[in-house]
């Protein structure tokens, strides 16, 4: 048995919670959930629902909540980071010297920061101040609502340190969810991230009308953009074909439980960036965000990235959606 800290309780946060709280090794893992706001904490502990995010799912009795960040923190095993990408490096600078010595932390969030364009497990080691080696990454194809019906679900444990990741491996996997390791952490992490992106792109050619045709295009395309900046920062091609790339991409491009995919399709339907934000009811689409800094990193390196770019144009600077798409049909084509 491990005491776990889970930081965060948003749909993923508490999907998550859940695994852990119900992956028997040999016996069950104590989970306590850190709450940002006290009164969900006490739902949870009072109810065993977390009504905000998944009100249908009950939550195991091995798997308490808390407001108290030292609470939560208190002689943990593992600490899983389950707080939106933008909001990590400030959440993380108040938590990390409660943190454990030597134990691993596991990131969740999918994204590259703002400004100093680090991808997730960079800024934990800088604001934890920890070697890259007691970080680990989770991704894959895993929406929250289908892990919290226990749907079989298949993710990637990543980190440098390859007994690390088998033991994140060994105390997550249960009946449904298979987690597969992976030492390239730069190829994990960079796939989690443009795919946020490219799950807008579909959901602005679905929201305007266009068809499977175009969305496969998008697709196809936007793993192109995801290899060619993957590659040009150290990933391995193999990773980005694999569940953190492709699984990944296809899942967040195709479904409307993708936030992303949902947030582009209002942005193809006429809203605006406000009132898309204002119809998601506190749901965060990682990809509004992440388009700056994917966009930005891109053209740190000297990558081409015209969808992300696409996206960024409409988001923040103005351009109506029927001259971005026009925009992407007018590049000249060449060799595949």
């Amino acid at each position: 048995m491990v005491d776990i800290a889970v930081m965060g309780a948003g749909s993923f946060g508490t999907a998550m919670a859940k695994v852990f709280a119900e992956a028997t090794r040999p016996e069950p893992h104590r989970v306590t959930m850190w709450c940002r706001r006290e009164e969900v904490a006490a739902a949870i502990n009072e109810t065993k629902l977390n009504a905000s995010y998944l009100p249908d799912t009950v939550l195991p009795d091995n798997l308490c909540a808390t407001h108290d960040p030292e609470e939560a923190l208190s002689g943990v095993g593992l600490v899983v980071l389950a707080v939106p990408s933008q909001s990590l490096r400030e959440n993380l600078a108040a938590w990390s010297h409660l943190i454990p010595d030597d134990v691993t932390i596991l990131s969740l969030a999918k994204g590259i920061e703002i400004g100093t364009l680090k991808r997730m497990s960079e800024v934990v080691c800088e604001v934890a101040d920890v070697p890259d080696d007691r970080v680990a990454v989770l991704t894959g194809p895993n929406f929250a609502k289908e892990i919290a019906k226990r749907q079989p679900t298949l993710a990637v444990v990543a980190s440098v340190d390859e007994a690390r990741a088998q033991r994140v491996q060994y105390l997550v996997r249960g009946d449904y969810f298979r987690p597969y390791t992976n030492s390239d952490v730069v190829g994990c992490e960079i796939g989690g991230a443009t795919k946020n992106v490219i799950a807008l792109v579909c959901g602005i050619a679905s929201g305007v009308g266009l068809g499977e045709n175009s969305r496969a295009a998008i697709i196809t395309r936007g793993l192109a953009e995801t290899l060619r900046l993957g590659t040009a920062l150290g990933a391995e091609p193999l990773t980005l074909a694999g569940l953190a790339g492709v699984g990944d991409l296809v899942a967040t491009c195709s479904s409307p439980l993708s936030r992303n995919f949902t947030f582009g399709s209002r942005l193809g339907q006429g809203m605006t960036l406000v009132q898309a934000q204002a119809a998601a009811s506190g749901q965060v689409a990682e990809g509004v965000k992440s388009c700056i800094s994917v966009a930005d990193l891109a053209r740190k390196v000297g990558v081409e990235m015209p969808l992300t770019e696409a996206v960024r144009a409409v988001c923040y600077d103005g351009v109506p959606v029927s001259n971005a798409i026009n925009d992407l049909l007018n590049r000249d084509v060449g060799g595949e």
